[in-house]
């Protein structure tokens, strides 16, 4: 296998783990957010927004790690 070929593979995996940690942590939050909202209806908005901008913040850096990948793999 050429060297060319191994990157697009590290990189195909690097992407794959990005993205099954980000699907995970969001899970989480979101599963925390619910149950707080459960707990506690009256600060469900506040609790949302809060949801909203840490997975937001996930999200930026999900993104900046298979940006990583994809300058890896073409290098």
């Amino acid at each position: 296998m050429e060297a060319i070929g191994l990157g697009y593979l590290a990189a195909g995996i690097g992407a794959a783990f990005t993205v099954i940690g980000a699907g995970i942590g969001i899970g989480k939050l979101a599963a925390a957010a619910m149950e707080a909202s459960g707990r506690q209806p009256e600060v469900a908005g506040e609790v949302r927004t809060s949801m909203i901008i840490a997975a937001a913040l996930i999200e930026g850096a999900t993104f900046f790690a298979l940006a990583i990948c994809i300058i890896l793999a073409n290098k």
